[in-house]
């Protein structure tokens, strides 16, 4: 396990997180990321962030009244794509139930 403080790259961390895990994490080790919270919006992106690269996310905490961690897990490259595959999959699903209730209000 690895813990990263990330806090001083404020709203700019999403890159050097994604980084840490690819060459600073071994396959199935767990780092712990510490980043400030700001407007909050950094909290769900991270979480998404994980989620696009494939990655298991264990768990995401507010350690304090400005500072938040998610805890991470790296996987292989093998899982990493089924996760995105998948990922990608639920996405497209998700957005055809969408693009036909647009079309049939259109009409």
């Amino acid at each position: 396990m690895k813990r990263y403080d990330l806090r001083h790259l404020h709203d700019d961390f999403y890159d050097r997180m994604v980084e840490l895990i690819d060459k600073g994490l071994t396959v199935g080790e767990v780092g712990i990321f510490l980043f400030e919270v700001g407007d909050f919006t950094c909290i769900q992106k991270s979480a998404d962030v994980i989620k696009a690269t494939g990655h298991d996310l264990m768990n995401s905490l507010k350690f304090n009244e400005v500072d938040w961690t998610i805890v991470v897990k790296k996987v292989s490259a093998e899982i990493a794509k089924a996760n995105i595959e998948a990922l990608q999959t639920e996405q497209s699903q998700s957005e055809e139930p969408a693009e036909a209730t647009e079309a049939t209000q259109e009409a």
